[in-house]
């Protein structure tokens, strides 16, 4: 396991994190697992063996199921090394403030998930979502406080605009406060948008990336094939409907390429998908996530695979997107003038 420094802060997380969000299965989320303790404690013994130092999760994730499923398997010690990172912004209740961002919020679901994680302190602490109508600077202004008082060490965004990254961070930076030091984002070989800007303001800003769903709900665990019926006790089949697919021959096309390379290679098509994603610019660690504990066994492994130049150049082919105005007329006349940010986005198609 290699471990990565979190954007501009001194601290380490390993390149693959142990994403919770199959764990506890209530509501909604029995769509996407249903990890019971015994498993969940299987699966976090399996991780940190295998070097994994960072456990993510959110209050969200079976409503506060997977927060109280991961302080009791840890049994409210934390073992050597392990951190946790949790998120909020979703409705906890029915009540008013129940959500959101507001000083009132931020404070109340940072004290129930320590609750439920026992814990006094948690690691990484994101917010989840945008808040539009919640003032930034209140925002920042109380995830500092937290900071302040001992119950958070670091703080994240999810899910941001670049806007909303950049404002915050300008918040931050004139007020004399903590910036976010990560943003977890949705990457994936299907889905590059998050090139357009994300990734270049993270190389910019100097920003940790984690990723989240970094198989694309399982489409590119490679048991998903062209022509054939959608297999058993998937996300899909249950009908979980994130990520998005815009564009279905494109996925093929791409599965058929991951397909062909895990082949030659006598590994899973999960294994390819991470591996490409550990070896792309900006990326700090990718989140995963699984049913059983055969799923995270596999999924382990792809920390230390190493795609080849023709095998990578292969997936980059397939999985290129057009560029968008203005990164197109950027490309086209302002190539004399481009830095090391805008390369990420713009090289490929220099």
């Amino acid at each position: 396991m290699q471990y990565r420094q979190l954007g501009r802060s001194g601290l380490k997380i390993s390149t693959l994190t142990l994403g919770t969000m199959t764990m506890g299965g209530k509501g909604a989320f029995e769509k996407v697992g249903n990890v019971g303790l015994a498993e969940a404690k299987r699966q976090i013994d399996l991780c940190l063996d295998a070097g994994v130092n960072l456990i993510d999760t959110a209050d969200i994730y079976s409503t506060g199921g997977s927060e109280e499923i991961i302080g009791e398997a840890l049994g409210g010690v934390r073992k050597s090394g392990v951190m946790l990172a949790t998120k909020l912004r979703f409705p906890m209740g029915k009540g008013p403030n129940d959500a959101g961002l507001s000083r009132h919020h931020i404070i109340e679901a940072c004290n129930a998930s320590l609750r439920r994680l026992r814990t006094d302190h948690i690691d990484l602490y994101q917010v989840h979502e945008w808040d539009g109508i919640t003032p930034l600077d209140e925002t920042i202004e109380a995830l500092n406080t937290l900071i302040s008082h001992g119950k958070v060490r670091y703080i994240g965004c999810s899910n941001y605009s670049a806007w909303h990254i950049m404002k915050a961070l300008g918040i931050s930076d004139a007020t004399h406060r903590q910036r976010f030091v990560s943003q977890q984002i949705h990457y994936t070989l299907e889905a590059r948008e998050a090139e357009n800007e994300l990734l270049p303001l993270a190389h910019d800003q100097g920003l940790g990336v984690l990723v989240w769903s970094p198989l694309a709900g399982g489409l590119l665990s490679g048991k998903h094939r062209r022509d054939r019926k959608t297999p058993e006790g998937t996300r899909q089949l249950a009908g979980w409907s994130e990520p998005p697919i815009n564009n279905e021959a494109r996925l093929w096309d791409i599965i058929d390429v991951l397909v062909k390379i895990a082949d030659a290679r006598g590994v899973s098509g999960a294994q390819i998908a991470l591996a490409w994603l550990l070896g792309r610019p900006t990326i700090t660690s990718v989140i995963i996530g699984a049913r059983n504990e055969a799923q995270l066994a596999d999924n382990l492994k792809a920390a230390s695979l190493e795609l080849t130049g023709e095998e990578r150049a292969a997936l980059d082919r397939v999985s290129l997107s057009p560029l968008q105005y203005p990164y197109w007329h950027q490309a086209k006349t302002a190539k004399d003038r481009l830095g090391a940010a805008d390369l990420l986005l713009l090289g490929p198609h220099l």
